[in-house]
């Protein structure tokens, strides 16, 4: 299929059908090539595209089955989504589909092409497409796991089998010591550009030295040689071990790969670190990890804490030393009050998911907490008492925007 075409659709007929299959719901087929659908054949159907079958008359029902069987073989926990339309025995045949699909366990929906009686049909069609795109492009996504997750992190490391087929990541495991020897290379003329945007753009430098600054700028250097040489999407980094062996942190480093499309997790917490990916696809913002510091139930809030922030998501920034260790360099951005979306994925097979709407109501300034603070207001069909009774993972993500339907409804379609 050409690599401008959104999605591809199958039509589907009976053998005895005298009408040419291309002849039946013409007016429907010219709309989805409109949209940017291509039409497939049975020897593309594990291609990594969105895929709908039509179906377009009765009788079809065993085929589109053995379809959606060889389909499958190669993506096991996709969603089907079938085309009727109102002729042709259509619709009867696509409740039988899905009823069968149901019972074998799949997920699946009709989508009823009829602009009299269901006018947004083809919006519907549309959003599927936008969300079936996303669940391919995580089947595309690379991430590099640098080092191991860290120790403490006995509820956030899944098997990456669990990961790839739950989710579609493929996860490459990279040593922490090929990172080391690639930070050992980077010379200050290379991150000379850089590191004077990173230091000429902060407010205010603390307790930072000169050479700390340009060691955390040749760790995002490192990562940038790592990145290109995996063909990386994405990455996780056991960043403590940095703090402990060479004195240095990965917060700036972070920060920049996320504001450049690289999105990149603390601590090797790879399941924070596909939360991102997935966010970031879904809503195309940047996303910011971070710890649930403290716990407001009076005022509905929580308060987030981290040492590294993208520097796109604030204000203004001073350069501050990493909180736990005194050590490198930590972030500590001022973030403007809005509306926002906290969320988190967990569970055992990552089949669980917890997703609020907020409020950026301030930022903070303890000392006593990683350098960005933000208080965030839930929304009030949530409390900060879920988190305690239930909690997924000791790290929340969040991002500008009210997106907490839109990523339920994902969810709803795609999640495994």
């Amino acid at each position: 299929m050409p690599e401008d075409k959104k999605f591809g659709f199958i039509p589907i007929a009976s053998d005895i059908t005298p009408v040419p299959p291309n002849e039946i719901a013409q007016d429907d087929q010219t709309e989805l090539l409109h949209l940017g659908g291509g039409h497939l054949t049975e020897d593309q159907l594990h291609e990594n595209i969105p895929l709908l079958f039509f179906v377009l008359t009765g009788g079809t029902e065993q085929k589109v089955y053995n379809l959606w069987q060889k389909r499958k073989e190669k993506f096991e926990n996709e969603p089907v989504f079938l085309l009727a339309h109102s002729g042709n025995n259509s619709l009867p045949a696509s409740l039988e589909i899905l009823a069968r699909l149901h019972q074998d366990g799949a997920k699946g929906k009709i989508i009823y092409l009829d602009k009299q009686t269901n006018k947004d049909c083809w919006n519907e069609l549309e959003i599927t497409v936008k969300y079936f795109s996303i669940k391919c492009r995580l089947r595309k996504t690379r991430i590099g796991l640098i080092g191991k997750p860290s120790d403490w992190l006995i509820a956030s490391m899944p098997d990456t089998e669990i990961i790839q087929k739950n989710w579609g990541p493929q996860v490459i495991p990279i040593d922490l010591e090929e990172l080391k020897n690639e930070i050992d290379e980077v010379t200050d003329k290379e991150i000379e550009e850089a590191h004077y945007s990173f230091v000429s753009k902060a407010s205010e430098i603390k307790e930072p030295s000169k050479k700390e600054l340009k060691n955390v700028v040749k760790v995002y250097s490192a990562l940038q040689h790592l990145v290109k040489k995996y063909e990386l999407s994405a990455l996780s980094l056991r960043c403590f071990d940095l703090v402990v062996d060479l004195k240095t942190t990965g917060c700036f480093a972070l920060a920049k790969l996320n504001d450049e499309g690289i999105i990149a997790g603390c601590e090797g917490d790879i399941v924070s670190t596909l939360g991102m990916i997935w966010a970031n696809l879904l809503t195309d913002q940047t996303v910011w990890m971070a710890n649930p510091a403290q716990l407001d139930e009076q005022n509905n809030s929580v308060w987030l804490a981290h040492c590294t922030v993208p520097m796109s998501l604030v204000d203004k920034y001073k350069l501050r030393s990493h909180f736990e260790s005194g050590l490198g360099v930590g972030i500590e951005g001022e973030l403007s009050k809005g509306k926002a979306t906290l969320f988190r994925l967990g569970g055992k097979c990552l089949e669980k998911s917890w997703v609020s709407n907020a409020e950026i109501m301030e930022s903070g300034t303890e000392e006593n907490l990683c350098r960005t603070q933000v208080r965030v207001k839930l929304h009030s069909n949530y409390k900060p008492s879920d988190l305690l009774n239930e909690p997924l993972g000791n790290h929340m993500l969040l991002i500008r925007g009210s997106y907490a339907k839109e990523m339920h409804n994902w969810l709803d379609a795609f999640a495994s």
